[in-house]
């Protein structure tokens, strides 16, 4: 039948420094030495509190929790593009732009180990806690950016994710309702190639994350997700055309998580050697560092000074989070803090529980 073209579209992909360390200065975003030297500095801090939250974990001392190593430069570089009265609505593997935000690692090494205490951020911050559910926290940053709108405060909420979040019906509803209240959100994709061990050429048909924008009526965009000068610069932007009335954008963050799903997850069940390899050698931090030698805003010592002092703060930090945690190990702690005065049923259960755990331990002195 006769046809005539309704719609046509195009993505575009932001790139600023290559795989060698040049960068396009056509495209350099406008940041001091100081800002890029603590743009390293803290990918650097992410990438060594991720390995030794690792060892901790397998020593028995944190509980399960997702690595981001790789990831360094997509959440980073997108963090640093926002002012204290924006929003930012972590999902569960942004742990270098929760510390740039502010929160201490040993708030984080408290929520991986299992106390609570450690989702209490503060409130000046106006950082979410961590959301584990896939997709759920995608709506909460659209309430907030509702808000903010409704308000009439020039800010902006901005919210992570995975590739696999948008095959969720919540990434939908957020979407939909961003686009159609024209609300100061941007949506933010870190695409690391797995959801878990679903692998992204069969987790959704599209060519791209970034092109399912169109559907909303929102601007979508592709970046390289280890490129965190790119990052850093389509998130600005995107974050300003948000504080400045042009509503929501996507941004489809191309990257790939170098370790495991969680600690829990077994990555060499499902993924080969050689696809880590060749990622490997995209990694954002030799990336970086290379541009900054070649500036002379770094050198080997240097690195070496460097690092050395983001391991003695990291121990530091561990120290205080462990004598914080000191006396969890009380069973009975699961009954406090749901309700400001505990109900009825809550009271029974708390009482067969204490009844339960004396009768045990008689069992055990007469064994």
């Amino acid at each position: 039948m006769p046809t005539r073209p309704l719609v046509s579209y195009e993505i575009d992909r932001v790139e600023v420094l290559n795989a060698e360390g040049l960068v396009d200065e056509a495209l350099m975003p406008d940041l001091t030495p100081e800002q890029i030297q603590h743009l390293y500095r803290h990918m650097v801090l992410t990438r060594q509190f991720d390995e030794r939250m690792f060892k901790l974990q397998r020593q028995g001392r944190l509980g399960t929790f997702p690595r981001v190593a790789g990831q360094e430069g997509a959440h980073v570089g997108a963090a640093f593009a926002l002012r204290p009265d924006d929003w930012l609505v972590p999902a569960f593997r942004e742990t270098g732009a929760l510390m740039l935000r502010g929160i201490p690692m040993e708030q984080l090494l408290q929520f991986w180990g299992g106390d609570e205490r450690g989702s209490g951020f503060p409130r000046e911050l106006r950082t979410l806690p961590v959301s584990i559910p896939v997709g759920t926290h995608m709506l909460h940053a659209v309430g907030i950016a509702w808000a903010l709108k409704q308000a009439g405060e020039e800010a902006a909420a901005l919210t992570f994710f995975g590739e696999g979040a948008t095959s969720e019906g919540d990434f939908s509803e957020a979407m939909n309702m961003a686009g159609v209240f024209q609300v100061p959100v941007v949506f933010f994709c870190q695409n690391n190639q797995w959801a878990i061990s679903v692998p992204r050429s069969i987790q959704t048909r599209s060519l791209t994350i970034a092109q399912k924008a169109i559907a909303y009526g929102i601007p979508g965009i592709q970046v390289d997700g280890n490129d965190i000068l790119a990052v850093y610069a389509a998130a600005r932007e995107a974050v300003e055309r948000a504080r400045a009335g042009g509503g929501a954008t996507l941004i489809e963050c191309v990257t790939y998580r170098m370790a495991m799903h969680t600690t829990a997850d077994d990555p060499k069940r499902y993924r080969s050697d050689a696809e880590v390899e060749n990622w490997r050698r995209k990694d954002p931090i030799p990336r970086f560092q290379g541009y900054l030698i070649a500036k002379g805003l770094l050198s080997a010592d240097s690195v070496k000074v460097e690092e050395a002092a983001i391991a003695a703060e990291i121990q530091a930090a561990v120290e205080r989070a462990e004598e914080e945690m000191k006396g969890l190990g009380d069973p009975l702690l699961m009954f406090e803090h749901a309700y400001a005065e505990m109900p009825a049923y809550l009271k029974e259960q708390r009482a067969d529980f204490i009844r339960l755990m004396a009768e045990a331990q008689k069992e055990e002195k007469h064994a």
